[in-house]
């Protein structure tokens, strides 16, 4: 299992020939794996990985440090339930240290993201404070390097 798995999550493009080819396995045992990967919700969906600053869509990612007053009885999951529900947040994750939730946010304008946090993010209850990052450059995700151009530098040598 783990192996069909590591083959996904480094090229999620791969067919059931390939990945069989490259475990020694048969087709048939590869997409039955894959079938019951599925059914018990381990594989949760295949996403390419996009660099936006290659394309004419304007995006801006930003992450949101979020700082919770746990409500009596139901923790911290009802509040992250509640920001997860929004559209515009793209991944929730529970966190230790300094603040309790980072949200991944993705908006057209840093100016989207502001009104977001204004007027959805920070009147949910149990929401104490919040603080923004916005990304400024991508380097790497997920494993892939985002390419750069190659930037021409040029030295000066004193001899």
């Amino acid at each position: 299992m783990e192996s069909i798995l590591k083959l996904l999550e480094k090229d999620g493009r791969l067919t059931v020939k390939q990945m069989a080819d490259l475990l020694g396995s048969d087709e048939k045992a590869v997409s039955d794996k894959l079938k019951q990967l599925e059914d018990e919700h381990v594989i949760l969906g295949y996403k390419a990985l996009i660099d936006w600053d290659k394309t004419d869509n304007e995006v801006v990612t930003a992450i949101i440090e979020v700082r919770v007053t746990p409500q009596r009885g139901e923790g911290f999951e009802k509040v992250a339930e509640r920001i997860y529900q929004f559209e515009e947040v793209e991944s929730l994750y529970l966190m230790s240290g300094g603040f309790d939730l980072a949200v991944f946010l993705v908006g057209r304008t840093m100016r989207e993201v502001a009104l977001f946090v204004a007027t959805k993010l920070a009147p949910v209850e149990g929401v104490a404070s919040t603080a923004t990052h916005f990304i400024l450059k991508k380097y790497k995700e997920s494993g892939v390097l985002f390419a750069t151009e190659p930037e021409q530098q040029e030295r000066g040598y004193l001899l």
